[in-house]
């Protein structure tokens, strides 16, 4: 199996889908890879550090949280290899033409990204619904071979590689709230340490940008056990939210017919979900109406 998650800045994945992402590899399954993208350079988050510094550190630490979780991680990059800055609001043909590329490159059976709102009272990150609309734009053309040639020209127009379409879930969005579903439930409770340390890589971030933002309600944080108890806390928001039991960190996706629609039987095979008869039963029918 191979997992991919497309997200927009340095720390997104952390707060989404790092534990099912790590309770997947504790499955030691044949082959099985797993990889980050991220789609910016983060250099405009922060309000004392250049943004040339921003950007440095940001990718370092990033580097340190790929190094605790095993996954691999690639920065995205335009077509001439420079890499998409910041505060990206509008989808380009650039960023089409790169995640194109990226996805096809390592054909990933699932792709997890964020969502796109359908309430317009829900709040929003602007990069995080550019990165969302990129990938829902893009599903169909994964499989097209000839559709971003000028940007990444071949030897040989005439011969063509057959590439797999994965399935694309959703991710959960704390900017987003209230539009988030979450139809998909993982208890990543096993893995709540492990997703603590990789977050707390993140010390410029989470203990010198997101205080200044204020809208996060967040102070400083002495240590890492200290900082477990704000994302317990964090994780028991998101319960509230979504009507999941508090005490215990989920992670939560929402299918989308983007790419391949799955089974409900494919996805309790390939995914370690903890679904209720209820849910699993509203969840199969959606899948079968639309696949």
């Amino acid at each position: 199996m191979r997992v991919l998650c497309v997200h927009a800045h340095f720390d997104d994945f952390e707060f989404v889908a790092a534990g099912t992402f790590e309770l997947l590899r504790r499955r030691n399954l044949p082959d099985f890879r797993a990889r980050v993208i991220v789609c910016t350079d983060s250099r405009s988050g922060h309000q004392f550090r250049t943004r040339d510094e921003t950007a440095a550190v940001r990718l370092a630490e990033q580097e340190a949280s790929a190094r605790l979780g095993g996954y691999e991680f690639e920065r995205l990059r335009k077509p001439d290899g420079r890499p998409f800055t910041e505060a990206a609001h509008f989808v380009t043909r650039d960023l089409l033409a790169a995640l194109w590329k990226a996805i096809r490159d390592f054909e990933p059976d699932y792709l997890f990204c964020p969502p796109l709102p359908a309430d317009p009272r829900a709040g929003v990150h602007p990069d995080h619904i550019t990165v969302a609309d990129a990938v829902r734009r893009i599903a169909y053309l994964i499989n097209v071979p000839h559709e971003f040639l000028d940007e990444y020209p071949v030897a040989d127009e005439t011969v063509s590689r057959w590439i797999r379409t994965p399935v694309i879930l959703n991710t959960y969005d704390g900017y987003m709230a209230g539009d988030n579903a979450g139809e998909l439930v993982v208890d990543v409770e096993p893995a709540f340490d492990l997703i603590a340390a990789q977050s707390w890589c993140h010390q410029s971030q989470i203990n010198e940008w997101l205080p200044w933002v204020a809208r996060h309600h967040l102070e400083p944080t002495a240590d890492l056990a200290a900082w477990k108890g704000k994302l317990r806390a964090r994780f028991d928001r998101q319960a509230r939210e979504l009507g999941l039991p508090a005490g215990r960190a989920h992670e939560v996706f929402s299918p989308t017919a983007w790419g391949v629609v799955p089974t409900v039987e494919q996805l309790e095979r390939d995914l370690p979900l903890a679904l209720d008869p209820r849910r699993r039963e509203r969840l199969a029918a959606l899948l079968a109406r639309w696949g």
